[in-house]
């Protein structure tokens, strides 16, 4: 029998810790929603705090902002897709910063959540209301806050690695160097 090398062992343990972070956010988004269809009425809204938070829910047959409303079974593909492709790049990549893994993790558990929502009611559920200084924010759910800041960590990490690159590249032509 072969013996893993430590680096095969490390990317072992980070694409467990990914799917324990998806885990985590897709049973957190899962249970609030259960909540929220439990207790309060399609439509419905608690008011947490008056003129700026609510509890309001509503299901969204759409993507982000209601867009493509209607599309389910598009958007179903959309994300199947997109997760074969996360986790096809969770299997292959070698070099899992923490922040790395956390995003992964956050926006695989976030597109999970709204595929279940999809699959099992046809829209997603949606239920968290701001008010930002007059303005009515589109109601979202914890999958999307998963979904929207882990591409927002994930993007800040290519562009503080390109601009690595990029650095690293300037000071060897300033060295002369190739």
């Amino acid at each position: 029998m072969r013996r893993k090398t430590k680096a095969q062992k490390t990317l072992i343990k980070n694409r467990e810790y990914v799917y324990s972070v998806a885990c985590v956010l897709l049973i957190i988004d899962q249970v609030l929603k259960l909540l929220v269809r439990s207790k309060i009425e399609l439509l419905d809204e608690i008011e947490v705090i008056p003129s700026f938070f609510s509890i309001y829910h509503v299901e969204n047959t759409g993507g982000a902002f209601s867009l493509f409303s209607g599309a389910t079974i598009v958007l179903i593909i959309i994300s199947i897709l997109v997760l074969a492709f996360l986790h096809y790049y969770v299997l292959t990549d070698e070099v899992m910063t923490k922040w790395r893994i956390f995003g992964l993790g956050i926006v695989i558990g976030g597109i999970l959540g709204n595929l279940i929502d999809r699959l099992l009611y046809g829209a997603v559920i949606d239920f968290l209301s701001f008010d930002l200084f007059g303005y009515g924010f589109p109601v979202f759910n914890i999958a999307d806050i998963g979904i929207t800041v882990g591409f927002v960590i994930l993007a800040i990490g290519i562009l503080r690695r390109d601009g690595n690159e990029f650095l690293d590249r300037s000071k060897r032509r300033d060295r002369g160097e190739n």
